[in-house]
């Protein structure tokens, strides 16, 4: 006897997964849902600060790990239900920057290396605090902004490490024998010149330098506007527009944030909500409906 495969096996399971993702999305999209985990977490950070209290952690050690292990538990039940809230588009969870780094967070507290070695696992403990940019909009734009910063705060640490080079070396070759303490060697001239860089003790350098050469006060007048005036404004610069960028990507991925700006939208498209597409399909549907209704008599009569 033959089997047939039953071709109305998957078209069963299809909707299983689509109704079990859509009842957790509605669990996960609650705002309490998101109001209790992000309690959970700030409960997780103060857990942590009272660790670090010998005497109080000695004392109320079994209740402390019970916490921990509470708080454990919501971060599994949440992973698990944004998992199984993308049953029916698992993809679209792991594109999410966000939901792996929540994923590596909650799972790397089961590893039996990590969970045997106290300080990474206090570490990872401490990497939940990050999670509360999940609930924070402007928290999480701001992380995007300085993920987004670091190619031109490379550029920025390039072009500064160059400076310093050159200065340092110059500062050895006037300054090395009149004062070694601060530019005996390449080592102690960047040492000086990198604390230089913030203002701080600059007129105590420049009346010993005077006190070597006239010159000195070019040398720490060039470098004072070089390094602390040109070169920040640049990585301010830098970081702002990486912020915009950020703020703009933040629209893009979460259009109906109450507070966001829409200029510059394009009126059709992506940018427009489903309703809308919706209602103005159904009008040329009943505007094409009117149309053959007028139509039709005069066909009848030919």
């Amino acid at each position: 006897m033959s089997h047939r495969h039953d071709p109305a096996a998957p078209a069963a399971d299809h909707p299983t997964r689509q109704e079990l993702s859509r009842r957790c999305r509605t669990v996960t999209e609650a705002r309490w849902f998101a109001l209790t985990v992000f309690a959970v977490i700030l409960a997780n950070a103060t857990l942590l600060g009272l660790e670090t209290y010998s005497g109080l952690a000695a004392d109320w050690h079994r209740w402390l790990r019970l916490a921990e292990h509470l708080c454990l538990a919501v971060f599994t039940a949440e992973i698990l239900l944004r998992l199984a809230a993308h049953a029916d588009r698992p993809r679209e969870f792991f594109r999410d920057p966000w939901n792996l780094f929540d994923l590596a967070v909650v799972l790397s507290a089961f590893v039996p290396v990590v969970r045997e070695n106290t300080t990474v696992l206090r570490l990872l403990r401490l990497a939940r605090v990050l999670r509360t940019a999940r609930f924070l909009p402007q928290l999480r734009v701001v992380l995007v902004a300085v993920a987004r910063s670091l190619p031109g705060t490379l550029s920025f640490l390039l072009v500064g490490a160059l400076l310093l080079y050159v200065y340092a070396m110059v500062g050895w070759v006037f300054f090395a024998r009149h004062d070694p303490e601060h530019y005996g060697s390449i080592g102690r001239s960047v040492l000086t010149l990198f604390l230089l860089m913030t203002l701080d003790g600059i007129g105590d350098a420049v009346r010993a330098g005077l006190e070597i050469s006239r010159w000195s006060l070019v040398y720490y007048a060039s470098y004072v506007l070089i390094a602390s005036f040109v070169l920040v404004n640049v990585l301010i610069g830098v970081v702002l527009t990486s912020l915009e960028e950020a703020k703009e990507l933040e629209r893009d991925e979460h259009p109906g944030v109450p507070g966001q700006s829409t200029q510059g939208q394009p009126p059709s498209g992506e940018g427009r909500p489903l309703v809308d597409r919706v209602t103005e399909v159904r009008n040329a549907l009943d505007a094409l409906e009117r149309e053959l209704a007028r139509t039709a008599p005069g066909a009848r009569s030919d």
